[in-house]
């Protein structure tokens, strides 16, 4: 009898370590105002792996201002993937002793980005200041809200996109920085990230204009009433991309190289792809983008890199220490 039971509480001990080695958890570091999207895409993916795989994954969420955040992985946060706003904030993991491959914008489709944003207006209801594109945020008296560029892709994103506006039309680099410039001036606060900005303009009822991304500027609209808040779409905008990577470092030390794959995998399914339209974001499929064509108005968008040059480049004139920024602040 006593053997028995030896069995049996052996038979149970392995079950559940069996049990234990078969589940595992992924980290996904991403950026503030995609919080919703992944509480969303993550359950979804640990149903279908499951379905795949008879494996249980869990994924667990960090979010904050883009650039913080590859700074904090850069920095020993252990993220088995990324899925930030802007390249640079990937490249910063290549440079930083490989966090991310090299390559990495060949390892998913669309240069590794399922899905695409731009910046708009979220004005009070009605308008009442009649801002209706970029020159508008220049005028003396308006209060603009727009997240610190140095640390939020966000605030970079609207930094570039008043920038190449300018440009865009037919101006030089020295019209540009004048009229960023004025911009700023109108800038009452820097929020580290676009969801503090947002909390800024809506919460503490600060400004008269939010500058965001589309899918942040739908969510607000959604969630705390079209009554409160219209959605103003300017003349030209900024494409802004979202790319995703696998930490290289941090799954060949966690043995889950195979799960982070097949979560980034997932979001370029026609699945993940719905998931994104849900919560405004623009998906790579043309199907899904058929689908929900409603929620995406036509716009025109500039590229970062066609039209004010190579990535690495635009960071280090703009928001690099000491860079045109930092000028513009601190002469503003």
């Amino acid at each position: 009898m006593t053997n028995r039971i030896s069995l049996l509480i052996g038979a149970a001990l392995t079950a559940l370590s069996c049990s234990a080695i078969a589940e595992t958890s992924l980290l996904n570091a991403s950026y503030d105002v995609s919080r919703e999207l992944y509480k969303d895409i993550n359950p979804a993916f640990t149903d279908a792996y499951q379905a795949q795989t008879g494996k249980t994954v869990t994924v667990n969420q960090s979010h904050g201002g883009s650039s913080k955040q590859a700074l904090a992985v850069a920095a020993g946060l252990e993220a088995d993937v990324v899925t930030m706003n802007q390249s640079t904030d990937l490249d910063i993991l290549v440079e930083r002793g490989g966090l991310v491959a090299a390559d990495w914008r060949e390892r998913f489709p669309h240069g590794a980005t399922p899905y695409t944003t731009t910046s708009v207006f979220l004005v009070r209801q009605g308008n009442p200041k009649h801002i209706h594109d970029w020159a508008d945020l220049a005028r003396p008296g308006l209060s603009v809200i727009v997240p610190n560029p140095k640390t939020s892709g966000n605030g970079r994103y609207t930094y570039l996109a008043a920038w190449g506006s300018v440009i865009a039309g037919g101006g030089t680099d020295e019209q540009a920085r004048e009229f960023v410039r004025q911009v700023f001036a109108n800038v009452p606060v820097l929020d580290g990230g676009g969801r503090g900005a947002t909390t800024t303009f809506t919460q503490r009822d600060i400004g008269d204009v939010l500058v965001t991304f589309e899918n942040e500027a739908a969510l607000i609209a959604r969630e705390l009433g079209a009554d409160r808040f219209d959605v103003v779409y300017p003349s030209i905008s900024i494409d802004a991309s979202a790319p995703v990577a696998v930490v290289e470092t941090v799954v060949a030390k966690r043995g889950t190289a195979a799960e982070a794959k097949a979560y980034l995998d997932f979001l370029f399914s026609e699945t993940g792809q719905r998931i994104i339209a849900k919560h405004y974001f623009r998906p790579r499929s043309p199907a899904v983008l058929a689908e929900n064509a409603d929620r995406f108005p036509a716009v025109k968008t500039f590229d970062v890199e066609t039209l004010l040059g190579p990535w690495k480049a635009v960071q280090a004139k703009h928001f690099a220490d000491n860079g045109t920024f930092d000028q513009i602040v601190i002469n503003r």
